[in-house]
């Protein structure tokens, strides 16, 4: 029998994008070996500050697309605004650093491997897919910080998934179950060990934003219609895995994704009310679209027909997305 509340949870699908981020500033830490190991809440927002500025110059000729909202407290309409500016410092603040797994026992390849399964463990359970995205952050965080073995790295992932699904569901899977699904291969107590150096590691910061709670925004402002998102859902989904993304940061994944979405189905353009509202041009835009057209062919958790059979269908193999992953296809970088 489905419990009530989570399915509830799972079909109202708008959720408080802050949901219990602190307003204290953390701080993101550089690979091992890097220089300036920390960076200040002072050297991290100047992107944010650049797209703000362009963002200002545009506000006069912009519909407001939260005016109507007023009536309805949990959209937030007097405050939405300053929620996804600081959602977009927050992203920044614990951003991952490209090709962070560069000179230590693990690979891009082993990262994609371990990310697959997650996603298998995901669905197993009935997880949201916040849950998932955060598992995925949670995971990369604590390898770009800390040297993890052959042998230790499905326990931080299963540890990953573990701290995301207590902060982001109402009924969480118990450390029992997570240690069934390893098959054994690890048990409570060392899950409850790794938890802990993963909490110390990221000192309690575990509220990065999702792609998600970005792409809910960008999708209202241009009134997508259902397959549009659902498209962009699964070419964000296909970065997941991707060891070359893990740096785009959530905001630019989700534009980049809707944006690729519209031009697959031929619906509409990236104009100037999307610009303001993601805070992207469609130019900036192209070398992540480039990356989601490389993905383009993983398509089994979303062929299925509960997920419209998104993945299967014809237009995906349009000239456009072709182009786009032609280039990254020629000169894909090489995981050793």
């Amino acid at each position: 029998m489905v419990d009530q509340g989570k399915a509830c949870s799972q079909l109202n699908g708008m959720r408080d994008p802050l949901g219990e981020i602190s307003n204290k500033i953390a701080m993101a830490r550089r690979p091992k070996g890097a220089k300036d190991s920390v960076i200040t809440s002072m050297d991290v927002p100047m992107e944010v500050d650049l797209c703000q500025a362009f963002s200002e110059m545009l506000r006069k000729d912009i519909e407001d697309v939260d005016a109507d909202d007023w009536e309805d407290p949990q959209l937030c309409s007097g405050y939405v605004k300053d929620i996804y500016w600081y959602l977009r410092q927050l992203e920044v603040q614990q951003r991952v650093f490209p090709f962070y797994l560069d000179g230590v026992e693990l690979n891009g390849r082993m990262r994609a491997t371990l990310v697959d399964w997650l996603v298998q463990v995901h669905t197993r359970f009935h997880l949201l897919q916040e849950t998932l995205y955060m598992c995925v952050a949670i995971m990369d965080r604590y390898l770009q910080a800390q040297p993890v073995s052959r042998k230790e790295l499905q326990l931080v992932g299963v540890t990953a998934m573990l701290l995301a699904a207590k902060y982001e569901e109402i009924h969480a899977p118990s450390i029992v179950d997570f240690v069934y699904i390893t098959d054994t291969a690890y048990t409570s107590a060392q899950i409850r060990v790794m938890e802990q150096k993963i909490l110390k590691e990221l000192d309690f910061f575990l509220g990065r934003p999702v792609p998600l709670h970005f792409l809910r925004r960008a999708a209202k402002v241009c009134k997508a219609t259902a397959e549009p998102y659902m498209l962009a859902k699964y070419l964000m989904e296909l970065t997941l895995v991707d060891y070359d993304m893990v740096h785009y940061n959530p905001s630019e994944i989700a534009a980049a994704a809707l944006c690729l979405s519209q031009k697959v189905f031929l619906q509409g353009c990236w104009n100037l009310k999307l610009s303001y509202y993601t805070g992207y041009e469609e130019e900036n835009l192209t070398p992540v679209m480039q990356h989601m057209a490389k993905n383009v062919a993983i398509k089994f958790k979303y062929s299925s027909s509960k997920f419209m059979r998104i993945s299967t269908i014809p237009e995906l193999n349009c000239t456009y997305i072709k182009d786009l992953a032609a280039h990254l296809l020629g000169e894909s970088r090489q995981l050793t």
